[in-house]
């Protein structure tokens, strides 16, 4: 496995970083890459000049691409046109800068559905509209992954394999951020409706994704909220997870590709508490990635 690191981190938590500052961090720590956050201030305008001093910046420090994220606009009541050019947007991104995965996530509040929409129409829009953005991304031979979290509709584990399995495309597949499969699993944090619990916790939700994992994050959980909205993104060692018994059950659910990708979003100083988090996925990698 290779190490990869968020730059969203960097953005949000405490007073943003100079993106120059966090990539030149993350070089120096030896990262083998980095996952590019697509959100002001480290991006404000998609021009293919923005674009060529971005892939610049990062191919000076030796940094590959491990994914994009970037903001989505709803993905239930954005028409499927209009959400394909949000697609096409960020697929320029992905191709001048040089990054093989886009992420998505479904954009709507976890609890509520959005006005005059029932569940089934939200349900069948959205895959609707990632079939097509999947079927667009190949186009691009870039990999499309949706990452669910309690801070979005569809955040049930149920609902998730239900989704990846009714958007039926080979381009499409999950994003299992650890943090956010532990709050879905183990403590149905903002599931809408009947709570639903896995009693074998994320281990059984990584074994039902079995063969539609296609990214990973990877950071530590304490069980809690950040600011009552989505998972707490605890740094290694201040969680309750226990890594030994997760990173081989990835391997065993057919995860195939090589990154591993710290997310530390809103840790109130990321970039201090990065070298930390750097050689704690280095003993992952030593121990379950080779």
């Amino acid at each position: 496995k290779r190490s990869s690191i968020g730059l969203w981190a960097y953005i949000w938590g405490g007073s943003p970083v100079p993106q120059e500052k966090a990539v030149e961090t993350v070089a120096g720590l030896g990262f083998d890459g980095i996952e590019v956050a697509a959100y002001e201030p480290y991006f404000c305008n998609n021009t293919s000049r923005n674009r060529r001093i971005l892939r610049k910046l990062y191919d000076d420090n030796g940094l590959e691409r491990s994914g994009l994220a970037a903001p989505f606009p709803s993905v239930i009541t954005t028409c499927n046109g209009e959400y394909l050019d949000c697609i096409k947007s960020n697929l320029d991104i992905c191709t001048d800068v040089g990054i093989p995965k886009l992420r998505v996530n479904s954009a709507e509040s976890p609890e509520r559905l959005p006005e005059g929409v029932d569940y089934k129409t939200a349900f069948t829009n959205a895959a609707k509209n990632w079939n097509s953005a999947a079927e667009e991304c190949a186009k691009a031979g870039v990999s499309l992954v949706w990452e669910f979290e309690p801070g979005f509709l569809f955040n049930k584990p149920s609902e998730v394999i239900t989704m990846v399995k009714h958007v039926d495309h080979p381009n499409f597949s999950l994003l299992f951020d650890i943090c956010h499969g532990s709050m879905c699993a183990e403590k149905a944090a903002r599931q809408m409706g009947e709570k639903e619990i896995l009693p074998g916790g994320i281990l059984e939700f990584i074994e039902l994704c079995r063969g539609h994992i296609g990214h990973v994050h990877v950071s530590d959980s304490d069980g809690t909220l950040h600011d009552g909205e989505t998972s707490t993104h605890a740094p290694f060692g201040a969680g309750q997870l226990d890594f030994d018994a997760i990173m081989p059950a990835f391997e065993e659910a057919g995860y195939e590709d090589d990154w591993w990708v710290i997310d530390l979003c809103f840790c109130p100083d990321a970039l201090t508490a990065t070298a930390e988090n750097k050689k704690f996925l280095d003993g992952l990698i030593s121990e379950y990635g080779r």
